[in-house]
This record gives structure tokens, sequence and C-alpha cells, in this order.
């Protein structure tokens, strides 16, 4: 008797895919199965971002909002406490010690339409032939999908899934820096990142952020990604800060440089006008989208 396939286990959030059914024409797994996954993904971003924000969640409440049952909620807690990112408490969750960065997959469904925009107008910073560098980030990755309808790019890099992506496009020249890989950002960063960035001279550079403030300037959440993305704004002709409205007056762990050391910041039309007009008045370029 022929053995039984054992249902695949979960990895970081996707459930991963099982035997076919003999049915299924092209062999791969069905559109639904693809849908759940995306919505349990979504799940997760959700679940982390409140996390980040309040610091508890409960499930009666996340059930709510999400749209499930308390036992899928209790599932999807127990699933990320297995990845460290929460502790299970009483009726909820909450973070393990200090607040975790989030996983950039479990980012990806935050302000996706908005990052779209601003990864348009970022596109419309770039000529052909030019050499352009993008840190991590998901606004950034959107950036890297378009820049293939240009012709004779130079794309440097010291992201993993941005590489990934950009590779197999045979009219972009691609380099991607050494380093030490960080499994939140999926990015190369360290002495071996910062020795590459500084052999190479770059025309635009889009610089993903945790945090933009007028008085405390650019940050992120890891030190070592700071300084990496600081040398790489050092080689840069100019240097465009993407992020969503929501990091606008935020202000993260680790520094990355002053605002004088940008040239223009492309965030979406629901910014804080505050926010924008402080930003202006420090000297830093604003565009909304």
């Amino acid at each position: 008797m022929p053995d039984t396939p054992r249902p695949a286990l979960p990895i970081d959030g996707h459930e991963a895919a099982t035997m076919t059914p003999p049915d299924t024409a092209d062999g791969g797994l069905s559109a639904a199965a693809g849908t759940r996954r995306k919505r349990k993904a979504d799940r997760f971003g959700h679940i982390l971002k409140l996390l980040s924000e309040n610091g508890s969640v409960d499930v009666a409440n996340l059930a709510t909002d999400l749209g499930v049952s308390e036992a899928t909620v209790r599932r999807d807690l127990q699933t990320l406490a297995q990845q460290q990112l929460l502790e299970r408490a009483h009726g909820g969750a909450v973070f393990q010690g200090a607040a975790v960065e989030l996983p950039v997959h479990y980012r990806e469904s935050h302000a996706r339409v908005e990052k779209q925009r601003i990864a348009s107008a970022a596109f419309e910073r770039v000529a052909d032939g030019d050499v352009v560098a993008l840190t991590g980030g998901t606004t950034t990755t959107e950036i890297g999908r378009r820049l293939v309808h240009r012709a004779d790019l130079s794309v440097v890099t010291n992201a993993l899934n941005i590489a990934a992506e950009l590779a197999v496009r045979p009219n972009i020249k691609l380099i991607v820096t050494g380093g030490v890989a960080r499994s939140a950002s999926y990015e190369l960063v360290g002495p071996l990142a910062d020795s590459t960035l500084s052999k190479i001279n770059i025309d635009v550079a889009f610089i993903g952020v945790d945090g933009v403030d007028r008085d405390a300037g650019l940050t992120t959440q890891n030190e070592t990604e700071a300084a990496t993305n600081r040398v790489l704004i050092e080689r840069s002709r100019k240097a465009i800060v993407v992020a969503d409205s929501s990091k606008l007056g935020r202000v993260v762990f680790a520094s990355i440089c002053a605002l004088s050391a940008v040239t223009e910041l492309i965030t979406d039309d629901a910014a804080d006008p505050a926010h924008v007009e402080s930003l202006r008045a420090a000297g830093l370029k604003v565009t909304t989208v």
C-alpha cells in the first residue's frame, strides 16, 4: 500500500504546497490555495503591526478585525510565537521582550497601493544608462520591479530579494554587495557591504527607512543596517528617501543621517501636513503622490 503523503509544515507564515490533486491541470497549487496563503501573510502582518503599536493584542478583537474565527487567530499567534516574534499571553499575545522589527514579508501588505504610487514617482527620477542603488524594503522592492522598463541600467543593491528578481533581467547589470544577511529585511550589511559600496559611484539611490523626522533625520531599526545605508548615501549623486506616510514624524533606534544628506523625500498624499511642512522648513524637498 503506498505511503500517505504527509502535510507540509508552515514556513514563515506561508503554508508549503501539499500534493497536487490529480485533476489540477497545471500541476501547481489551486488559485484558492494561493489566496489562502496571501490572507495568512496579511493576517500575520496586521497582528505584528498592532503589536508594534500597542504592545499587546487580544484574540477576540483580532478575530473581529480580521474577519476570522478565534480559533484561527489562536493558530496564527501560535505560529508567530514559534517564530519568536511574540509571546503568548492569556487571551492574546505580547511582544517577546523589546519590540522587534517586522520581517519584510509581513510588511508587504501595509500601504501597498501607496507604496506602488511612490515607486512609480521614483521610477520617473531614473534615466536610461543610470547607476541606481536600492536599499532593502517593501517600497524599494516595488521600485526594482519597475526598473526593468529602463535600458542599460546598472543596479546596485544589498537586498537579496531585490537581487533575486533582477538577476534574470538581461537589460540590467546587477551588482550585489557582500555582507551578513539580516533575516528581517533580507539585506546584506556590515563591513563587507560597506567596502563594496565605497568603491562604487552611484547616480541615484533610493533609501528605505523606518522613520523620517525633522530633528532626528532618517532612522532605522538596526545600527549595522544604518551604517551601510549611510555609506550608500555618501556614494550617491542623488539620494532619494522613499517612505509611506506612516514613517513621517517617527523616530526609531538607529540614526542613518541628517535630512541635509539626502535630496528628496517621496511619500504618499495621506501624510500629515504638519509633518510635511516641518520637513520642508528644514530644507528637504518633499513630493507627495
